[in-house]
């Protein structure tokens, strides 16, 4: 079940659902202007959204930004025809390949044959659309490169390209007066590849931008807003785990062990699989 949360004076979201990939969708409201965070897997779940702000007296957005490119955050955009878009340049770039797809069944499942696209957003799309398939591919009206800054009245918006292994072309959303840092999917490994995974490179590079915020909360699409602390911690484990990657030159066993004497216990199921991601990220690389 959904439900509107609220973080501080101007910032409301909707939980997700794994069932159907629907991720939170944030909302900042400023003294003239509202911004949506992200669209949406579908119009229905734009137009949920939309209605439960409304019983909260949180008015329509006239902005909404993509945090990036992947279906379950955009397929929403078409039910938004009176905000203006904003996306990042890469973004729109890779949101206008989708256009000429078609998202049929039979579509779905050859690109999967293929390896175009993966059975789990097939199976998520097929749960979300299980009817008529009503997808309208909807390109951004604004995009921008490296930085944007909005200011809603009382309240500023500071969006950045970040990237990481999840999607190259991730964008944050800082929400400086509540010091709410909205991730998208950025922290998230790479699924997409024959093999999920975390790179090196990729992790620290992108773990060194998002420490640059002064952030209290950080809200993460697919699970939920975790403090400071927690935020540090999954940072740490992140940060701890690439390194004995690359001392280690990706060798499982010895990274698992380094790691479980650093924290002298066993690995929790998380961090089991974080080391698996590195583990397959370094095959790329060693």
């Amino acid at each position: 079940m959904q439900e509107m949360k609220k973080i501080g004076e101007r910032f409301w979201y909707m939980t997700p659902v794994s069932e159907t990939d629907r991720p939170i969708l944030g909302m900042v409201v400023g003294k003239h202007k509202n911004l949506m965070i992200d669209a949406g897997n579908s119009e229905a779940h734009v137009h949920y959204f939309l209605k439960e702000l409304s019983k909260n007296q949180v008015s329509k957005p006239n902005m909404v930004v993509l945090t990036h490119w992947h279906w379950d955050h955009i397929f929403g955009l078409s039910a938004l025809t009176e905000a203006v878009s904003i996306a990042s340049r890469q973004t729109k770039g890779e949101i206008g390949k989708l256009l000429p797809l078609s998202w049929s069944d039979v579509a779905l499942d050859e690109r999967v044959k293929e390896g175009a696209e993966i059975e789990f957003c097939a199976s998520a799309i097929k749960k979300e659309f299980p009817g008529h398939r009503n997808i309208t591919i909807t390109l951004p009206d604004v995009a921008f490169e490296g930085t944007m800054e909005i200011d809603l009245g009382d309240v500023t918006c500071i969006l950045q390209h970040v990237g990481g292994d999840h999607a190259q072309d991730s964008v944050v959303v800082y929400i400086k007066e509540e010091k709410i840092l909205f991730l998208g999917d950025c922290l998230y490994p790479d699924i997409f590849s024959p093999k999920r995974n975390y790179t090196v490179q990729g992790t620290l590079e992108l773990l060194e931008k998002l420490e640059a915020f002064e952030a209290e909360t950080y809200v993460l699409s697919h699970w939920k807003p975790i403090s400071k602390e927690e935020f540090d911690q999954e940072v740490q484990m992140l940060r701890t785990i690439a390194s004995y990657t690359e001392d280690f030159k990706g060798v499982k066993q010895r990274i698992s062990e380094a790691y479980r004497n650093q924290v002298g216990r066993e690995l929790t199921k998380d961090e089991i699989e974080t080391v698996e991601d590195f583990v397959n990220g370094s095959q790329l690389s060693f």
